[in-house]
């Protein structure tokens, strides 16, 4: 299954790469950043792995999300394979979740 990534969710993993980068190196945010990759290669094989997001469900869209370190990456299906619609800090209000900007 293709994996494809939202603008939104490219600006969200660029600024956690940055922040990272500036906060603890650039070795910690590289690894981050694999690690996150990582998370997301599995849904090729299993796109169903996530969980379902609650707080996106009013959407009907059947998000789901996978946890890598303190980040949600959400994600659903779409007809050309499995969107990546956000990286979110799970340690943020969790309704900041629903904001289309941050």
């Amino acid at each position: 299954m293709k994996i494809i990534w939202s603008r939104f969710a490219i600006t969200m993993l660029k600024e956690i790469y940055l922040y990272h980068k500036d906060a603890a190196g650039v070795n910690v945010a590289k690894k981050l950043k694999s690690k996150i990759f990582s998370s997301v290669k599995q849904l090729r094989k299993h796109p169903d792995s996530g969980q379902i997001e609650k707080s996106l469900e009013q959407l009907g869209e059947d998000h789901r999300y996978l946890v890598s370190g303190n980040y949600k990456i959400l994600y659903k299906k779409v007809k050309e394979g499995i969107l990546i619609t956000d990286i979110f800090d799970s340690r943020q209000d969790p309704t900041k979740i629903n904001m289309p900007n941050r």
